[in-house]
């Protein structure tokens, strides 16, 4: 780790519409952090809300040094306010997760512990469909069977061989964030897709981890009409990886 001053964990939070829990979030978050033995920021990304999010976002970082509030002055989706964060981040190892926290922040302390003992690794994603993985609280049946379908669809038609592209907890060694996301160009929920086979494209090593995880009532994503909108992104990306990596080689 560096004595720069500089962070070796930055982890993105991106919230939208989130008055209801954010303050306990953070404070969980809080606690969690004051037991941690590295240098840290947060990064909290508040898309255009209606509910007063920003409000006690800003409230909580007046108190909090090394928290960070980017509010947005658009509600583009969950990619672009995770782009943000990513873009914005100053630590060695980035993380994106929920602001729900449904995955508990004690899998921090494993994914870290994972990047120390290999130094090869440079993207972890988190599988709830791992056989280690412990689902604390389910989602409804229908929801989750729905979830599982439509996730063997994204990665059937992207080429990607990680069995759980959309669980919203990946982390990510510096020099493969700044390449990822200065390419990443998808703004809604299907933006963890294009992620992942940037990596692949660009020759970043990733893995996946078991977590726990736990379903949080209030999901933001509309199982029809975000899904539709998920399989019409999933097609065209590959098309879109292959454009942005050529139009990089071009620009070199």
């Amino acid at each position: 780790m560096s004595d720069s001053g500089a962070p070796f964990v930055s982890l993105i939070i991106p919230a939208f519409n989130e008055a209801h829990r954010l303050e306990a979030s953070l404070d969980a978050l809080h606690g969690y952090l004051a037991s941690v033995p590295w240098p840290h920021e947060v990064v909290l990304v508040i898309e255009k809300s209606s509910d007063g999010t920003l409000d006690i976002a800003r409230r909580v970082e007046d108190a909090r040094p090394y928290l960070t509030v980017i509010g947005n002055d658009v509600q583009r989706g969950k990619g672009y306010a995770v782009r943000t964060g990513m873009l914005r981040a100053r630590g060695a190892i980035a993380f994106f997760m929920d602001a729900d926290l449904s995955t508990p922040l004690a899998e921090i302390d494993r994914f870290v512990a994972r990047f120390s003992g290999d130094p090869k690794v440079e993207v972890l994603v988190g599988n709830r469909q791992h056989t280690h993985s412990e689902i604390l609280t389910q989602q409804h049946f229908l929801r989750r069977k729905m979830g599982q379908t439509f996730n063997a669809i994204l990665r059937m038609i992207a080429g990607i061989r990680l069995a759980d592209t959309q669980c919203g907890f990946k982390a990510f060694r510096r020099t493969a964030r700044e390449a990822i996301f200065s390419l990443q160009k998808i703004d809604g929920f299907a933006f963890d897709v294009e992620v992942l086979l940037l990596a692949g494209r660009l020759g970043f090593s990733v893995e996946d981890m078991p977590v726990q995880w736990a379903n949080a009532q209030g999901s933001k994503v509309r199982i029809v009409r975000d899904s539709w909108r998920m399989l019409c992104d999933a097609i065209r990306v590959r098309r879109l990886v292959a454009r942005t990596l050529a139009g990089r080689k071009l620009a070199a």
